[in-house]
């Protein structure tokens, strides 16, 4: 990195564990320290050193009309002239709740908070409520947020009971939690089996995201529709990442599967902190002032969040706005994968609209254990060796890359070159 990134960076290890507000900005998982961003604009972040970059995070896929799009940033001044937050009603909360639920309408009603860890935290504890029971079903690799009952890893086998992931998680929590290989029904049909009326509910990305993209195999949504409709538990899909960007009405939408509550993310809000849990009008109809089950936030529906989101899901709304992405996806995931034949390295290029992941290795990746086949040595020389060519990508084999309506051919061209550069060096 510049000389002015790493004296920030040493600056900022005296003050935050590990330099960083959020751990996978530490680079640790590819080498070197991170560059510290001083503005960025379309589809170009530019570092403190005064370095550039195509860049490929967008806010870990949130912006998906690029950086600093002039509208939404008009939006933001214009609202925060009038006030930055009030801890009150607002019109804009209303006005955007109108139009998220025109693109996903099984969010008959929903609730705005401030991230997606508070969105997917307050959906299980409204599916606690609702069915009265406390067992939860989750997926490998799944990322549901920092909140203690999603940070539980599996046991030995189907059957046994979670374990915490992290410490400070209490083992009496995580005991709740039972976690399977994603795609494998028939390991849900059998935790069901034996422990059905104790679950509440399963939460699964629809379109995993946290361990580098994974689509889920046909029939693998319905699947879990079908079996917690059978035994009377709630089916969540976290679309934080999805929802928005692989589809205006995200996974459910591109999948047809209806879940029975749905937690979305910053990019509801335009990249300002806000997340979204909402779904069937019984199921929240639990929450207070209604119901039984807590949830409060003095910044939920706060008056920036709502005035950008309002801009950014207006202009989703652009005709074949979606099916440029996918265009672009596609010729992004085509060009990696033809680079890294023509280099002779095994990579497994996953895509889901816009958003793909190149994984470092010749398995077909179809779930966690596929995922962990992956050489993340060689994928981080690859990170480096792109970085230096001037393309920011995740600083980590095990997430997803994101485009966003602000790449051009060029920058996807100039993406292809570099990766074929890149992959060349490193073959030889």
């Amino acid at each position: 990195m510049g000389d002015r990134s790493t004296q920030l960076f040493q600056e900022a290890c005296r003050y935050f564990p590990g330099g960083v507000s959020s751990p996978v900005r530490a680079f640790r998982a590819v080498g070197g320290d991170p560059f510290f961003v001083s503005h960025a604009s379309g589809s170009q972040i530019t570092d403190v050193d005064g370095r550039s970059y195509i860049d490929y995070l967008g806010s870990w896929g949130a912006l998906i009309l690029g950086h600093a799009h002039p509208r939404v940033v008009a939006a933001i001044q214009k609202a925060a002239e009038a006030g930055t937050s009030y801890g009150a009603p607002t019109e804009g909360e209303t006005r955007l709740a109108r139009l998220v639920q025109a693109a996903f309408p099984s969010l008959e009603r929903m609730r705005f908070v401030s991230s997606g860890t508070e969105a997917c935290m307050s959906a299980l504890r409204v599916a606690r409520g609702f069915t009265r029971r406390d067992g939860l079903v989750k997926f490998e690799g799944c990322y549901h947020g920092h909140a203690d009952s999603l940070l539980v890893k599996a046991g030995s086998g189907a059957l046994t009971l979670g374990v915490p992931d992290s410490l400070g998680v209490p083992a009496d929590l995580a005991r709740h939690t039972l976690t399977l290989p994603y795609n494998d029904l028939e390991a849900v049909r059998s935790v069901f089996a034996g422990r059905g009326r104790e679950i509440a509910a399963v939460i699964v990305e629809p379109v995993a995201g946290n361990m580098g993209v994974i689509a889920p195999r046909p029939g693998f949504l319905e699947g879990l529709q079908a079996i917690t409709r059978q035994y009377g538990a709630l089916l969540i899909f976290d679309e934080v990442i999805t929802g928005f960007r692989i589809a205006r009405g995200g996974a459910q939408e591109r999948y047809g599967v209806r879940p029975d509550l749905t937690c979305l993310g910053k990019i509801v809000g335009g990249g300002l902190p806000v997340g979204v849990y909402g779904g069937r009008a019984d199921v929240l109809e639990q929450v207070a002032p209604l119901g039984g089950v807590y949830q409060a936030g003095t910044l939920s529906g706060n008056p920036l969040a709502m005035a950008a989101g309002i801009e950014t899901l207006t202009l989703l709304q652009a005709p074949g706005f979606y099916a440029d992405l996918e265009a672009k996806g596609r010729r992004l995931a085509d060009g990696l994968a033809e680079a890294a034949t023509a280099a002779r390295i095994l990579t497994q290029t996953n895509r889901v609209g816009s958003m793909l992941t190149s994984f470092f290795t010749g398995v077909p990746v179809t779930d966690y254990a596929a995922a962990k086949t992956s050489d993340t040595a060689r994928y981080g020389l690859f990170f480096r060796a792109m970085l230096e060519r001037g393309i920011s990508l995740a600083p980590s084999q095990f997430e997803a890359a994101f485009i966003s309506a602000a790449h051009s051919g060029g920058d996807l061209d100039a993406t292809v070159a570099a990766a074929r550069e890149a992959l060349g060096l490193m073959a030889g």
